[in-house]
């Protein structure tokens, strides 16, 4: 497939959401979830005045820090609630290696950075969409990969001797999914197909 100029992997930057929408630390939960309402997101980034991103509220931070709690969220500080350091990736590692690092630190979402800077999100939510193409590229490459190894194999030198499907002499037996057949037998097995 690189032949043609296509990558055999998906990468974060190709599924990853951008730009991110994000809050400073010193304001209000009750903003924070204004902004995920609006934008219709699950999460923000937190950041400092010079905004570097230095966390993540979440829907579940929400309900169990604020809510479960009893808390009025428009007197806590997302400093006191984020989760805290933001987890990152960079934007030209793969999905795979998105998905192991989601996995290994328990996390769902992931930020994106990219010199430094935050580029964007990834979630598992992203991965997931786009699994079911990627099985279907897996599946059509181990089809063309198996059509060339039985093209490889009726190219292969003529024998001769009895065929195995109609016991006949011939000249020209060819192997075919582990039987020697003759030409007229390849060519009733071509019709059936």
């Amino acid at each position: 497939m690189s032949e043609l100029g296509i990558r055999e992997t998906l990468l974060v930057k190709d599924v990853m959401s951008s730009p991110v929408i994000t809050i400073f630390e010193d304001e209000s939960a009750d903003k924070a979830a204004k902004l995920m309402a609006e934008h219709n997101v699950g999460c923000v980034i937190v950041a400092t005045k010079d905004k570097k991103p230095i966390g993540i509220i979440t829907e579940r931070d929400m309900v169990v820090r604020i809510v479960a709690e009893d808390l009025q969220p428009s007197k806590i500080k997302v400093k006191n609630i984020m989760s805290s350091p933001l987890r990152t990736v960079k934007p030209d590692e793969t999905l795979s290696e998105a998905a192991r690092k989601m996995s290994r630190l328990n996390v769902r979402r992931l930020g994106v950075v990219y010199k430094g800077k935050l580029a964007g999100i990834i979630s598992s939510k992203d991965i997931l969409a786009v699994t079911p193409e990627l099985i279907e590229i897996i599946q059509e490459k181990a089809r063309i990969e198996n059509e060339s190894q039985t093209d490889n194999i009726l190219s292969r030198p003529l024998m001769a001797g009895y065929c195995d499907n109609c016991g006949q002499w011939s000249d020209n037996l060819k192997e075919v999914e582990g039987n020697f057949l003759c030409e007229d037998c390849r060519v009733d097995l071509q019709k059936e197909e």
